[in-house]
Formats: C-alpha cells, sequence, structure tokens
C-alpha cells in the first residue's frame, strides 16, 4: 500500500472562538474518526500539532519562531494514511472533521524509492 500525509489546516481565528465544550466536540469526532480510518486498515499514525512553531530557513539556517498573527491558517494536526491509491484517500479525506470549521486537508503523497528512479 501507499502512504500518504494528511495535513490538517485549520482556521486559528474559528478555532480559538471555540468554546471547551465545541472543542471537546472536534476532538471527539477526530477521535471517532481516526478509529474508522484504523478500523478500515487506513491508519497509520496522527496528532495534533501546537500552534507555536520554528522555522530555520536558508542556507545561513534563520531561526524564526512561528506561528504567524497575519496568517489566517495553521497546521493544526496530520493522519498519516495508507491506500491503494490516491483517490482512496481524497475519499477519505473528504469525512475529516477539519472540514466542519472550515479548515482545508491537504493530501501529500509519501515519496518511495521507485519515485527516485
Amino acid at each position: 500500500m501507499k502512504q500518504f500525509l494528511l495535513l490538517l489546516h485549520d482556521d486559528i481565528q474559528k478555532m480559538n472562538e471555540l468554546s471547551p465544550k465545541e472543542m471537546q466536540e472536534i476532538v471527539n469526532a477526530h477521535m471517532n474518526w481516526a478509529n474508522k480510518l484504523a478500523e478500515a486498515g487506513h491508519l497509520i499514525s496522527g496528532d495534533g500539532l501546537q500552534e507555536k512553531s520554528v522555522l530555520i530557513s536558508g542556507k545561513d539556517c534563520v531561526i524564526k519562531d512561528g506561528t504567524y498573527l497575519e496568517s489566517k491558517e495553521t497546521i493544526g494536526g496530520y493522519y498519516l494514511l495508507q491506500a491503494d491509491d490516491l483517490q482512496t484517500i481524497v475519499e477519505l479525506a473528504k469525512e475529516c472533521p477539519t472540514h466542519l470549521l472550515g479548515g482545508t486537508t491537504e493530501i501529500r503523497p509519501i515519496m518511495e524509492m521507485e519515485d527516485y528512479g
């Protein structure tokens, strides 16, 4: 099976406006969806990500703190999934709870050795 990274782009403002109860409902939706993926054999791993980040850029390795206030979206988490093809992952990603708050999912196929040849 091929592997795919599903990046979850969340709207920072909408996430910050959630009540604790609403946040727990989103967490529960992700847990339920992850369980469904695992039962179907698609889930390898997944986690939420902290909002704070560090960026290292260029050959001089300039270090910057993130996430930036002017940014509307942040990568709030990821799932590492497996399936026979991209279309299967696309269909699975349509059910991701990130979309409940208007978020975006980005699918990135993991490179395999034959991709280099």
